[in-house]
């Protein structure tokens, strides 16, 4: 259930150097890898959100979209994700051995999951923007960067 609309995912152009945005002569989103990688501002969560439900509803699918519907939509989802990444063995970061139509496929199917996970969000009655704020403070009180640096360890390894 891929939601067309220009703006989510990006487009590399094979060029495996570039992640951060900028446009090229083309108005295709280029990025520069000195920068590090940065996602667009647009659209934003609630965009999509947006966009999601006008989709869902002018096709009257919300009677198939309640939470636990849309959950295991989403974990299909991630298992579709899963499988682009199977048998590969580790990948470099920005998949520079990944061909331009592996690319838009990746795309296509992380769209698909950050699509369903809005939606379920949503049904959910879940500001994400805001829980995940609140989630990255807590993390960081799990995780203090003094005491964890370097390290895989759970939270409940570390001694005090």
């Amino acid at each position: 259930m891929a939601l067309q609309q220009n703006g989510i995912g990006s487009k590399h152009n094979g060029d495996t150097s570039s992640h951060h945005p900028s446009t090229n002569g083309n108005g295709e989103i280029q990025h520069d890898r000195a920068e590090g990688f940065t996602f667009t501002s647009e659209p934003t969560l609630e965009d999509i959100r947006r966009m999601q439900t006008e989709f869902t509803e002018e096709r009257n699918w919300s009677q198939f979209h309640k939470p636990r519907n849309l959950l295991l939509a989403l974990v299909g989802e991630v298992g579709e994700l899963a499988e682009l990444f199977q048998w590969r063995g580790e990948v470099q970061e920005g998949l520079p051995d990944w061909t331009e139509p592996q690319r838009e496929h990746l795309a296509q199917e992380l769209s698909d999951v950050l699509i369903y996970l809005v939606e379920l969000a949503e049904k959910c009655h879940v500001d994400l923007p805001q829980a995940v704020l609140r989630k990255m403070a807590l993390n960081r009180l799990k995780y203090p960067a003094s005491k964890v640096h370097g390290s895989a360890k759970k939270y409940t390894e570390y001694k005090d």
